[in-house]
């Protein structure tokens, strides 16, 4: 039959027959049938949760529909490594109110699935897909294109995208499919250029050692010994998967140089000890290919096995590729791969570069989601009027806000995928010298940082938005060249190529380089590595010189006029594997620099969907940290350094007279004369309307921002960028981000190296004790609550006990409990005689939990004093009552000695104090039988704001 699309007939074989191996799939334990409501009006969603078992593993599935009767197009949902089905049930609800028969699942050896994490072998986690396919054709709900054959599109992130591509490759019913942010092929995202990306691929093994490996039961058993499993699997002699061709033993049975399911007779798979819920071959893979540090033959070969691009002429249907430009690990190259083969194949495709990735950012979710839903109405429902998007899309950023930091983004689009290598420009380099001399030290260490995995995206954002590079370079191991500034402002779409000379000492000629390009500002100190990506680069037989051409990272960047490109070629880098041996490289460039600049993507003149991140503050202190300024030891940002002032040593913040106007203006101020002094043991709550100046003040405090006039004392100490005195200060915003398959001890652990301090400076026990997480550190924080989340992003701000904390919405998003919680692990790390400055807009709770304000509107103090002091001390009270009080009581309130007058009012009674204490009054309202429910000072703080700033909130 031909899929249904108007003008592109694409081929596809119909199923000969109905349910091919059924039989396999029988449903055990666990089955349920939920109903929710939805707001609004909506339709409400019927979910059915089972438990399929298939041969080697029992998989977990939940079912979703919607509406009456009738027919409709299904649609598979994967998720990401080391998740679960759990992570994508809110899409699934929107799409089966969309009109979709929705199935979801946890893949082998994740969630409460059984078997052993195979990195979607197609004899494991590709075959469950077609079994899965089996099932929905089985349904009265789903529309079939032929016996057996339902009409379904798969979409899903990460792990749950390759498996997409993979299934359209192996299972010919797949009718179109929607990856993200995934790889095309997993040796060439692991081993990029032979070089051993080391620490994502250890972050994948602890993920997928958590939890050990799953008892093994009795159906764990050599998959599909018989036929059947819908057609997944390689057929005999080559021919193409699907039909009865592909439904013999030979097609069912285990990956080639691959085991079965079960474990080894006798006790655990081979190396399950060092890799928990893997298949026992990946396990001696990444154990063999870690100790060596480079890949060999066989671990290419083991993964390209379980890549998409090993069935790249298979995929025949329609793609929509969405990739992130934050991504370290599926860099954008991987999307470029697999839309280069599956255009060449005839099919549909689109692909959209959004904002975030791996390495953090905003994913904007809920826009892909959106598109994700177009696509297959059109490509699934037969829509013609869909709006399916532009052929090539990327988001921009669209500028920030100077207040509050936020960055926001714009779409670009061109009605055709431009590639990595559209339109160059060519940009001629100069060295000094031209042929540059470095050394690789002896077992690669230090090692350069260009990214840290899972938060490199938030870096990148924070240094396009500070206008300063995060990455570091070390002297004596890396080369550089440049540009002469800019004429014009430059768009970089694509991956800029350039031609290198290469010599090297070592004993084989070899070199391992890294790559990356800077952009550079017109005072040649502040410099940009856009997205943090660096491209690796293995060199063979290099004694007498090699030319070799360097492709460095795919990124969507501006470099703006009168800025150059910085070309830094290195011998090391934190993400990867470098040579243990000492060795020494000489590096020239043989030609310009080529960069890619697609102009026929043009960005959208008004603004698109204000998709948007703030400004992560909280990862402002790491990035601070490996930029170069470390902790250190307590003492050591005593008074001594110039410009200390020993008067103020012992005072924890001193801001006098600070001002900082808005770029570009000159009579535009975000702060304006702003003086006031914080002392030890105080919780500070700085407050102010949106634009009052507090994110700014921040942002100079942490000496992000230059003030233009005043200055900040901290501890005697002037604050400015990388100040040694910024050791003793930590800092959480909203926001913070962490690896959300460690458990919450390793993202603090993992965090406190990347500062390179000492393990002992830490002080981890007293932070953690303070911040109360209890047992819950020992689990992966995507198991955590909102509130144990904020809760552990002040535990890393804890770090090294700084003497001054500051926190910036601690509690947003957190229930009345939580906040309380959260109220309680400020005031205990103030009773050590540290010192809080925290900003909220919960206004009732800085009242709560603060001792002192400092009230800011238009950039200038308002007010700063003691809580009391400034919500009218509390000589007038209001006592809350529960059920009515009459007048007597009333008139012997009012007689009460030291009480100078009583009135009803709404909530009870105001009581003013002639010289009676609180707890004076409340025990004799006791002793009158007045139902007392509260009692607290009737002038609010919510009032006091509101008079302070003119009620302009």
């Amino acid at each position: 039959m031909t899929l249904r699309l108007p003008k592109l007939p694409l081929p596809r074989r119909r199923r000969s027959r109905l349910l091919a191996g059924a039989a396999a799939l029988a449903v055990v334990a666990g089955a349920g049938t939920w109903s929710a409501a939805a707001p609004g009006g909506e339709r409400a969603v019927h979910r059915e949760d089972k438990v399929l078992e298939m041969p080697g593993a029992a998989i977990d599935t939940s079912y979703f529909t919607a509406g009456g009767a009738g027919r409709r197009p299904a649609v598979l949902l994967g998720h990401g490594f080391g998740g679960s089905k759990d992570d994508v049930r809110a899409q699934a609800e929107r799409l089966a109110r969309d009109g979709y028969a929705v199935l979801t699942w946890s893949a082998r050896g994740f969630g409460r699935s059984g078997g052993r994490i195979g990195l979607n072998d197609p004899a494991y986690e590709v075959k469950d897909v077609s079994r899965l396919l089996d099932w929905l054709a089985a349904r009265p709900e789903v529309e079939l294109d032929g016996s057996g054959d339902p009409r379904v599109g798969i979409a899903g992130a990460s792990y749950g995208g390759a498996v997409s591509l993979l299934a359209a490759g192996h299972d010919r019913r797949v009718d179109a499919i929607a990856p993200q942010i995934t790889y095309w092929n997993l040796a060439d995202a692991l081993f990029p250029q032979g070089v051993f990306k080391k620490l994502w691929a250890g972050l994948f093994f602890t993920t997928g050692s958590a939890g050990g490996i799953r008892p093994a039961g009795p159906a764990e058993a050599a998959p599909d010994a018989g036929g059947g499993g819908g057609g997944a699997g390689t057929a005999p002699g080559g021919a193409a998967p699907g039909g009865p061709a592909a439904d013999g033993p030979a097609a069912d049975g285990p990956a080639a140089g691959g085991t079965t399911d079960a474990p080894a007779q006798g006790g655990a798979a081979p190396g399950a000890g060092a890799c928990g819920r893997f298949r026992p071959e990946l396990c001696a893979m990444y154990e063999r290919v870690a100790a060596a540090g480079a890949p060999d033959a066989e671990a290419r070969a083991l993964l390209e096995a379980r890549s998409p691009s090993a069935v790249a002429d298979r995929i025949r249907v329609p793609a929509l590729i969405v990739q992130g430009q934050a991504d370290s690990l599926f860099p954008l190259d991987q999307a470029d791969a697999m839309a280069r083969a599956i255009t060449a194949n005839g099919a549909p495709v689109a692909v959209d570069w959004a904002a975030g990735g791996h390495d953090g950012g905003e994913r904007e979710s809920r826009r892909v989601e959106d598109r994700v839903a177009a696509w297959f109405d059109r490509h699934l429902k037969g829509d013609a009027s869909a709006a399916t998007g532009p052929a090539f899309r990327v988001s921009r950023s669209g500028g920030m806000d100077s207040t509050d930091g936020a960055v926001r983004l714009r779409g670009a689009s061109g009605d055709a995928y431009p590639g990595l290598a559209a339109g160059r420009r060519e940009f001629a380099l100069a060295g000094r010298p031209a042929e540059q001399v470095f050394a690789n030290p002896a077992g690669g260490t230090p090692a350069a940082l260009s990214s840290v995995p899972g938060v490199g995206g938030q870096l990148a954002a924070l240094g396009a938005g500070l206008g300063t590079g995060l990455a570091m370079d070390f002297p004596g191991q890396h080369a550089r060249f440049e540009s002469e500034p800019l004429e014009r402002d430059v768009r970089i779409t694509g991956t800029p190529t350039v031609s290198l000379r290469v010599r090297s000492t070592a004993p084989d000629g070899s070199a391992v380089l890294f790559g990356k390009v800077y952009d550079v500002g017109p005072d040649g100190r502040q410099q940009v590595l856009p997205q943090q990506l660096v491209a690796p680069l293995r060199v063979a037989d290099a004694q007498q010189g090699r030319t070799v051409e360097l492709r460095l990272p795919a990124v969507d960047h501006a470099v703006r006029a009168g800025h150059r490109l910085r070309l830094v070629v290195s011998a090391t880098d934190l993400g990867y594997a470098s040579p243990a041996a000492p060795a020494s490289y000489a590096v020239s460039v043989q030609g310009p620099l080529a960069v890619p600049v697609a102009d026929g993507v043009r960005t959208a003149a008004a603004g698109l969907p204000a998709w948007t991140w703030g400004l992560p503050l909280g990862a402002a202190l790491l990035a601070a940290l490996l930029a170069g300024i470390r902790r250190r030891p307590r003492g050591a940002g005593k008074p001594g350094p110039a410009g200390a002032d020993p008067a103020l040593a012992g005072v924890p913040l001193a801001i006098t007279g600070l001002t900082k106007r808005y770029a570009g203006s000159r009579d535009r101020y975000a702060v304006r004369d702003l003086s006031f002094r914080v002392e030890q043991g105080q919780v500070l709550g700085l407050l102010g309307p949106n634009g009052a100046g507090k994110t700014t003040t921040l942002r100079m405090l942490m000496g992000l921002i230059s003030p233009d006039a005043g200055e900040i004392r901290v501890f005697g100490h002037p604050v400015r960028a990388g100040a040694p005195v910024l050791s003793r200060v930590g800092a959480f915003v909203e926001g913070a981000g962490f690896l959300p398959h460690l458990s919450g001890r390793a993202n603090l652990e993992l965090y406190w190296q990347a500062t390179g301090r000492p393990a002992a400076d830490a002080h981890m026990a007293e932070a953690l004790e303070i911040a109360g997480l209890g047992d819950a550190l020992e689990r992966a924080v995507r198991t955590y609550s909102q509130g144990m989340r904020q809760r552990l992003a002040i535990a890393q701000a804890m770090l090294g006990l700084p003497d001054l904390l500051i926190l910036d919405e601690p509690t947003n998003g957190l229930d009345p409990p939580q906040i309380r919680e959260m109220r309680e692990v400020m005031v205990r790390y103030a009773a050590g005689g540290r010192t809080v400055i925290v900003s909220s807009h919960l206004l009732s709770e800085v009242e709560q939990s603060c001792t002192h304000l400092v009230v800011m509107d238009r950039g200038r103090l308002v007010r700063a004093g003691e809580v009391a002091e400034i919500t009218g001390g509390g000589d007038t009270l209001l006592v809350r009552v529960d059920g009515p009080v009459d007048e007597v009581t009333v008139a012997k309130v009012a007689a009460l000695e030291g009480v100078e007058s009583a009135a009803p009012c709404d909530d009870g009674l105001l009581v003013r104090l002639g010289g009676a204490t609180p707890a004076e009054l409340i025990a004799e309202l006791v002793r009158l039988d007045v139902p007392v429910s509260a009692v607290g000072p009737h002038r609010r703080l919510e009032d006091a704001f509101l008079t302070l700033i003119g009620g302009t909130a």
